[in-house]
C-alpha cells in the first residue's frame, strides 16, 4: 500500500508541475492573440492542475490505514474527491463555452502567432508522455484518480490538436473555426466530467464488484468439494478494493472447528489471488448429507 501512494503522489506532483506549466504558456499566448481555442485550451490546463491536485490529496487521505473510527480505512477518499473534480471541471467547461460562443456569434478574429503552433505542438508531446506514464501505474495499481488523470491527459492530446486546426486555418483569414474548437473542447471537458463523476457515483453508492472478479472468486470456491452450496454473496467497495461476504453450507457431520477451517483456508485463498478483495467474510451453515453421499465420500478418500 505504501508503494501504490508513493507511485500515485509522484505522478500527481509531476500531473500538477506540468499542467501549471502548460496553462501559464497558453494563457499568455491566448490573451496576446485573442485565440479563444487557445483560452479554452488554458482553462483546460486550468483544470487538470486541479485535478493532479485533488488526486495527490486524495491519495493522500485514502492512504490512511483504518482507525476506531474508520474501521474500513479511508479509501473512499479517492472517489469523493474524483467527484470534486468532475464538478470542477463542468464549471470550467460551462464558462469555455459561453466564452467561445460568444465568440462566435460576434465574429471575433485574433492575430496569428507560430508561438500558437509551438505551443500546441509541446502541449501535444508532453501530454502524450504524460498520458502513457499515468495510465501504466493507474492499471498497475488500480486507481480511479489516475485513471481520470490519464484518460484527461489523452484529451488533452485530441483537444489540442484541433486548437492547432484552429490556428492553421488562420492562416487563411477563416476564423470562426477558432470558435467552434472552443465549443467543441468545452464540450469534450463536460462529457469527460461526466464519464469521472458516474464512475465515482456508483463506487459511493456501493456498485457491486464486477462480474469478472465474482466469477475469479467462484472459481477459488469449486476447488473445495467440502462446499456443496453458497448463497447470498454481497460485495462493497472500500476505496479501490471490496469487501464481500457469502454463506456457505458444509456437511452437518463435520465438526465446528472443521467446517470453520474450510471457511479460513477459503478466505487466505481468496484474499492471498485476488489484489482487488480487501477482505471476506464467510458465514457457515450445516446442510444434512444423505448417507449414501456420505460413504462415496469416505471411498473418495481412501
Amino acid at each position: 500500500m505504501n508503494e501504490r501512494y508513493q507511485k500515485i503522489k509522484k505522478a500527481s506532483l509531476l500531473g500538477i508541475a506540468l499542467n501549471l506549466f502548460l496553462c501559464v504558456i497558453k494563457g499568455i499566448i491566448g490573451f496576446i492573440t485573442q485565440s479563444q481555442a487557445m483560452i479554452a485550451d488554458a482553462f483546460n490546463s486550468a483544470s487538470d492542475v486541479l485535478s493532479s491536485g485533488m488526486t495527490y490529496i486524495g491519495n493522500k487521505i485514502a492512504s490512511i490505514p483504518s482507525d476506531e473510527d474508520h474501521n474500513l480505512g479511508h479509501g473512499k477518499a479517492e472517489y469523493i474527491y474524483s467527484m470534486l473534480i468532475s464538478v470542477a471541471m463542468m464549471l470550467l467547461a460551462s464558462k469555455s463555452f459561453l466564452d467561445s460562443l460568444l465568440s462566435l456569434i460576434q465574429g471575433k478574429t485574433f492575430t496569428f502567432s507560430i508561438w500558437l503552433v509551438v505551443v500546441c505542438l509541446t502541449t501535444i508531446l508532453l501530454k502524450f508522455l504524460l498520458y502513457l506514464y499515468t495510465h501504466h501505474i493507474s492499471k498497475k495499481w488500480n486507481s480511479i484518480l489516475l485513471s481520470a488523470n490519464s484518460k484527461d491527459h489523452l484529451n488533452d492530446c485530441a483537444i489540442t490538436f484541433t486548437n492547432l486546426l484552429s490556428t492553421i486555418f488562420s492562416l487563411f483569414h477563416i476564423f470562426f473555426i477558432d470558435g467552434l474548437v472552443g465549443i467543441l473542447i468545452s464540450i469534450w471537458i463536460f462529457a469527460t466530467a461526466i464519464e469521472i463523476f458516474k464512475e465515482s457515483y456508483d463506487v459511493l453508492m456501493d456498485k457491486s464488484i464486477c462480474d469478472e472478479t465474482k466469477n475469479k472468486v467462484y472459481e477459488i470456491i469449486a476447488r473445495h468439494s467440502e462446499i456443496l452450496k453458497v448463497i447470498h454473496f454481497n460485495s462493497t467497495p472500500v476505496g479501490y478494493r471490496y469487501q464481500i461476504s457469502f454463506t456457505i453450507y458444509v456437511d452437518g457431520n463435520l465438526t465446528t472447528f472443521e467446517s470453520h477451517e474450510i471457511a479460513n483456508s477459503l478466505e487466505d485463498e481468496i484474499e492471498e489471488e485476488l489484489e482487488e478483495i480487501y477482505l471476506t467474510v464467510i458465514h457457515v451453515n450445516p446442510i444434512q448429507v444423505s448417507k449414501k453421499k456420505q460413504s462415496r465420500k469416505k471411498k473418495s478418500t481412501q
